[in-house]
């Protein structure tokens, strides 16, 4: 049976809706943060990048893998605020193209490739893979994990948000909640938990984790406004119910943010140094602490 992220489909969608998403939704191709309350969408997007490069410690100049770029404006933003060389792969030539274009309006450093995600092929490594919320769309997520581990350099860090699931859900909790979420958003729904898991298996070790619903389910809100506009069901009447499924799922993800099913979720993780791991490295210096007493 077809899976509800299966590649191809998500590439023909990416491929037939990226332009009409940029017009409506914005440069930004993911949720909002919301500190105060009263920001705009934008100024809420552009906090959400913020925050997790804060958390991430992300250093000045360092080389950052944007894995699922959407529009580039990420590793644009990166590249302008953090002196960043930023690369950036999607599975959508039209999201190639448009990066690539963006970026060279913004005359910042950064490049955009058409690479599959599950498939990542660089002679060098990276300081930070980033990703912001595109690991979900991946059918393979082992293979994914197992690159990333490969890629990046001696206490390099991995940055992600990303679409989850609560753990222990039941399948009627499942079915009711998620299930329109998947087959909407072409998603396959993991625990952070998970992903843990493969980070832990790949040689990554999770330092800090972040639930971030409360910051971001004003998002859903503005997404129901903004697809009111005509235009979006001028685009369902074109390509058919695998679009009248994605709109349907907008109000399901309101659903899953209210009941605390759906999970938007933070995750970093470091890449330990070449003579010791992270948890060495704490352990050490409790240690000395302990002996300096």
């Amino acid at each position: 049976m077809t899976r509800y992220n299966d590649k191809e489909k998500i590439r023909d969608h990416y491929d037939r809706v990226s332009p009409y998403y940029h017009k409506l939704w914005g440069e930004h191709l993911h949720h909002g943060y919301w500190i105060s309350g009263e920001e705009t969408k934008e100024e809420a997007q552009l906090q959400l990048i913020e925050h997790l490069a804060r958390v991430a410690h992300l250093p000045s100049g360092c080389t950052i893998l944007d894995v699922g770029c959407g529009f580039g404006a990420s590793s644009i933003y990166l590249a302008k605020q953090y002196r960043a060389q930023a690369t950036g792969i999607t599975i959508s030539p039209v999201q190639v193209e448009m990066a690539n274009q963006a970026a060279e309006r913004a005359s910042a450093r950064a490049r955009f490739l058409l690479m599959d995600a599950e498939a990542i092929s660089f002679k060098k490594p990276f300081d930070v893979i980033w990703s912001v919320e595109s690991i979900s769309h991946y059918s393979n997520q082992e293979k994914f994990f197992a690159s990333a581990g490969k890629l990046l350099r001696p206490e390099g860090t991995m940055a992600i948000t990303d679409w989850f699931k609560k753990d222990g859900l039941t399948p009627r909790e499942h079915k009711k909640f998620l299930q329109p979420i998947e087959k909407g958003m072409l998603v396959e729904l993991h625990t952070m938990e998970e992903y843990e898991t493969l980070m832990n298996e790949n040689g990554l070790e999770v330092i800090k984790t972040e639930i971030l619903n409360k910051r971001c389910a004003k998002t859903w809100d503005l997404c129901l406004d903004i697809i009111k506009n005509k235009a979006f069901w001028a685009i369902a009447v074109q390509y058919g119910a695998a679009f009248v499924h994605y709109l349907k799922a907008f109000k399901a993800m309101r659903e899953g943010f209210a009941s605390g099913n759906f999970i938007y979720g933070l995750m970093i993780a470091k890449k330990p140094g070449e003579m010791k791991s992270y948890s060495e490295l704490l352990k050490a210096v409790e240690s000395k602490d302990r002996h300096d007493v």
